[in-house]
């Protein structure tokens, strides 16, 4: 028996006497904090293994596909994108040595390139993959994912129509119920979610990742759709599993921030650490504002401006918004969101563009971009309160205010910003 099957009997036994026994919080924190270095020095050793044999075998393809995999999931363990480079490099090595029978290396791949945002690619490799294996449920939702992030929107229909039946499949459920939302129906995606994740919190010897990632899933939706005190539980819960995620912290800072808790806020961006992203540090400018430190507000604000510069990838949306909702450049940002959508033609990327429009003085240009905005009748109360500004700069205040009033049914807290949340409820009386 390899020391990784072993490793991997230990953690699993370890974990389980852990929820077995009456301990306390303190207690299962400490526990699932060494599960999660017991797992993470387990996928280093299969590291090191795997390219072990890569090198003393340079016609394997197998363990090329196999590092690639572990590389990949190392990426969305720790944010750290040499790791997503590093997942392509071996998933090409691997598909190059051999193309049939190597799915794996096909998903990878896929996967690396979706991850960085390199949407074009990573569909003709997604497409290739159905076309070898037509019938596995989990490459045809990442294909209907890839559809919808380029806003295919009718090709993606027919992809996911297909996959109803899986449903409770954990590579099929969060890209469906985002396929539901997308195309109006909440409630339905909200049960997928919610079912997958109970799904998998049965699952034994899941890696730890995983496990946080589908809690994150349903928190987001839960944030998004007015629900921020059931979010903020669903995230606790996930740090119960995964102390460190700090996806989930950035969770917590933003449903703090609709309890104008601004000190909650700034806690858990600076306690998620390098895992705040350009919307985090947007979000920390924001509180620090509302507490009155103008000079931190502009440190934070600087600081999401400066990470767009420095991880210049492309479709960047939360730089965009960050910059959208920030007044920084918009002719600039303008210039981003008019060339993005000629290859990214999604409701979101309609969305800013409407508001860039507007921004830079183009009502008649925001008028048609936001009209592609809801063409899918999205359940996004920020797509529909964007849209809603459009339709009042050009006049229509009829149309104004039954967007507004959309925005405010979908999600009656849509905004941190008071501000916003005002205007909207002034608009739809």
């Amino acid at each position: 028996m390899r020391t990784t099957t072993i490793l991997l009997v230990i953690l699993t036994a370890g974990v389980a006497a852990a929820a077995a026994r009456n301990i306390t919080r303190a207690e299962a924190r400490t526990t699932s904090r060494e599960a999660v270095r017991l797992e993470r020095e387990i996928r280093d050793h299969d590291i090191a293994f795997f390219a072990r044999r890569a090198t003393e075998d340079p016609q394997s393809a197998a363990d090329r596909a196999q590092l690639a995999g572990l590389y990949l999931q190392r990426a969305r363990d720790t944010g750290d994108w040499e790791n997503y480079h590093r997942a392509e490099d071996y998933a090409r090595a691997a598909l190059t040595l051999r193309a049939d029978r190597n799915g794996k290396a096909y998903l990878t791949l896929a996967s690396s390139l979706l991850a960085r945002h390199e949407f074009g690619e990573a569909y003709r490799v997604a497409r290739e993959l159905v076309t070898f294996a037509p019938d596995e449920p989990a490459y045809r939702a990442l294909l209907g994912e890839l559809q919808v992030e380029l806003g295919d929107y009718e090709a993606a229909r027919a992809t996911f129509d297909t996959l109803r039946a899986h449903h409770r499949h954990p590579a099929v459920a969060p890209r469906l119920a985002r396929w539901l939302e997308l195309t109006g129906n909440a409630r339905a995606a909200e049960a997928v979610l919610r079912a997958v994740r109970r799904d998998v919190e049965k699952r034994a010897g899941l890696p730890v990742e995983q496990r946080a990632w589908f809690a994150l899933r349903l928190a987001d939706f839960l944030v998004r759709h007015g629900h921020p005190r059931e979010a903020a539980g669903v995230a606790r819960a996930g740090l119960e599993v995964a102390p460190d995620d700090g996806r989930l912290m950035l969770i917590l800072a933003r449903t703090a921030a609709f309890r104008a808790a601004w000190k909650d806020v700034l806690r858990n961006v600076e306690r998620a650490g390098d895992a705040a992203d350009i919307s985090s540090l947007s979000l920390a400018g924001d509180a620090a504002q509302a507490l009155g430190d103008t000079a931190a507000a502009r440190a934070w604000w600087e600081r999401a401006e400066r990470r767009g510069h420095e991880q210049p990838e492309p479709f960047n949306r939360q730089w965009t918004l960050f910059r959208l909702e920030h007044d920084v450049e918009p002719n600039d940002t303008r210039a981003i969101l008019e060339r993005e959508i000629h290859e990214r033609r999604d409701v979101y990327g309609w969305d800013q563009l409407a508001m860039a429009r507007l921004a830079t003085g183009d009502v008649a240009g925001a008028e048609r971009a936001a009209d592609e905005a809801l063409r899918l009748r999205t359940t996004d109360a920020v797509l529909w309160w964007h849209a809603a500004r459009v339709a009042r700069a050009a006049g229509k205040m009829e149309l104004a205010r039954s967007r507004a009033s959309k925005a405010l049914q979908i999600n009656p807290r849509f905004d941190h910003r008071e501000s916003e949340l005002a205007e909207a409820r002034r608009l739809q009386r």
